[in-house]
């Protein structure tokens, strides 16, 4: 079979990346053409584009950058066309990829989407799209196939890949991460996750760095990411008696006992390594408004939002403050009953998203579709 595959940033390649891999074992005679990055490249895909050509974010940029986005969008739709897919597999990224849908369902092509967008949050009318235009959902929420099934879209829930990157991690090793870093044996460690984008980082930093001078018997460390400057980190930073570690995620999570956690993917990942956090988040004041008025979930947090009620406090816009920051983090802390809670609905949550294994599942799902008697 020929699949045409699109991701459209780092996260989208790696997951594709790993559900090539698993296609590959049930399709021996499987070929790949697509849009991605370097970790799909390695497993084979001939790209058209790489994501780092497409990765047009937010509303701005892509009213900036619509020329380019509607000429890639050309270009891949008439690659599809030359290429002549079996089928194709469209991998989050909505904006883009919704068009893609639509124009390969009208072609006639197998539409397989994985990693839903988040239209149970907001622009739920785009569920209508994905129920004219995608044969198959695969979603990575336990939620969203209730949500999906609501509207009579055809999905299963195949886990979540976060589940398959932290079987591979294992586990690190204490001493080598603190030795590696410079770090106190002596003192705990709170982890500091300000987010993976720019804008995220200066708005989310400095009110987190704000709680380093309250608990001066732990040492605070600052998750950093590769793809910025680590000037960036050492700007706002300053003098604060902080540590950094770059591209260290989870070694830093599991050697932490809480962490202040900007909203997004690293809420999931903290709470699976059984990590108490507080969710952060702060927006422009005009984004914040616009949001409130469009986003239709009661959480922002993957974690409440799985579980279905507050299972860790989400400090939002206002309400984060050095005060409450404090005040939380001394709860999470020193407060056993809280510590225990807490703890009791992480085991809870993992027993929701069940085993690792989401590519193979996924790749599963799509194979058996793809078999001539289907």
């Amino acid at each position: 079979m020929k699949y045409y595959i699109i991701a459209g940033e780092a996260s989208g390649d790696l997951h594709a990346s790993n559900l090539v891999v698993e296609i590959k074992k049930k399709d021996k005679k499987a070929e790949f053409r697509g849009c991605g990055g370097d970790l799909m490249k390695a497993q084979g895909v001939d790209l058209l584009k790489h994501y780092r050509t497409m990765a047009y974010m937010g509303f701005v940029e892509v009213a900036v950058n619509l020329r380019k986005v509607l000429g890639n969008i050309s270009q891949v739709k008439k690659d599809i066309v030359d290429y002549q897919p079996d089928a194709v597999i469209l991998v989050d990224y909505p904006g883009f990829n919704f068009r893609i849908a639509k124009f390969a369902h009208e072609k006639g092509l197998k539409v397989f989407y994985y990693i839903s967008p988040q239209v149970w949050a907001w622009k739920r009318r785009r569920v209508y799209k994905v129920k004219k235009s995608v044969d198959k959902m695969l979603v990575i929420l336990p939620f969203e196939e209730e949500f999906y099934k609501e509207y009579g879209v055809d999905v299963t829930y195949v886990g979540n890949p976060l589940l398959d990157e932290l079987a591979k991690f294992g586990t690190a090793n204490r001493s080598i991460f603190l030795r590696r870093n410079s770090l106190d044996e002596k003192r705990e460690i709170i982890a500091l996750l300000p987010g993976s984008r720019k804008q995220e980082v200066m708005r989310m930093l400095p009110v987190m760095l704000k709680a380093v001078p309250h608990f001066p018997e732990y040492q605070f460390v600052v998750a950093g990411v590769s793809s910025l400057d680590k000037s960036l980190y050492k700007r706002i930073m300053g003098h604060t008696d902080a540590f950094f570690v770059e591209n260290q995620t989870y070694e830093l999570l599991q050697n932490s006992s809480a962490a202040l956690v900007t909203s997004g993917t690293a809420t999931l990942e903290t709470a699976l390594f059984s990590v108490p956090e507080v969710v952060c988040y702060k927006a422009t004041g005009f984004s914040y408004r616009l949001a409130k008025w469009m986003i239709k979930v009661k959480f922002i947090s993957l974690v409440n939002l799985v579980m279905d009620k507050e299972v860790v406090k989400e400090l939002i816009q206002c309400d984060l403050t050095e005060a409450n920051i404090v005040s939380e983090l001394e709860l999470l802390l020193h407060n056993g009953k809280r510590q225990r809670q807490l703890l009791e609905d992480y085991e809870e949550l993992k027993d929701r998203m069940g085993n690792a294994g989401a590519s193979g599942k996924a790749a599963m799902v799509i194979c058996d579709a793809m078999k001539p008697n289907r």
